[in-house]
């Protein structure tokens, strides 16, 4: 089912946009640092992120004010699956802090989705929020491999809210 869901995804939102990064990742999901997970799984996650611009906010001189479109699935070891779309930011840490170019890139994300809870956790609705931070570092060929640290919560639309953080690694491929 994954693979036809995967190959469904990709020819879906392939012509959209020309440009963008193709986004593998694999991580632990319902990490709580206080040792209150309850239903810990593996992670496998993929994005479409497209480089362009939906709108931009702020000074046209920065660039960490481009809002660029993603869509994703994410699934677990515990047959949870999630469908999820939404916004993303990037920019280079070292213009950002220094103002030399780097190749750290930080992204940060919000998206909302479909979430089915399988045999995984009960988040408490099938409409779920997700926001993630993520930081990577540009190969020479383009490639990114990445860190990200993500929470799913349903902002109290149902009846529980137990939200759950993903900690992950990825693998990214511009298209």
């Amino acid at each position: 089912m994954f693979k036809k869901t995967f190959i469904l995804f990709y020819l879906l939102t392939s012509p959209v946009l020309a440009t963008g990064y193709d986004v593998f990742a694999i991580g632990m999901y319902d990490v709580k640092f206080d040792g209150s997970q309850t239903n810990t799984s593996t992670d496998f996650r993929y994005e479409r992120r497209f480089d362009n611009s939906l709108f931009e906010i702020g000074p046209e001189s920065e660039n960490f004010f481009l809002l660029k479109p993603f869509a994703g699935i994410e699934l677990t070891s515990d047959s949870a699956a999630y469908f999820i779309g939404g916004i993303y930011l990037e920019d280079n840490l070292g213009t950002l802090f220094v103002g030399e170019e780097s190749n750290v890139i930080f992204t940060p994300s919000f998206g909302v989705g479909y979430y089915d809870d399988g045999d995984g956790k009960k988040l408490g609705n099938n409409i779920e929020f997700r926001t993630t931070l993520e930081v990577s570092y540009e190969l020479e060929n383009k490639n990114r491999l990445g860190l990200s640290f993500g929470h799913i919560s349903n902002v109290n639309l149902g009846d529980k809210n137990p939200g759950v953080e993903i900690i992950s690694l990825s693998y990214q491929v511009p298209f």
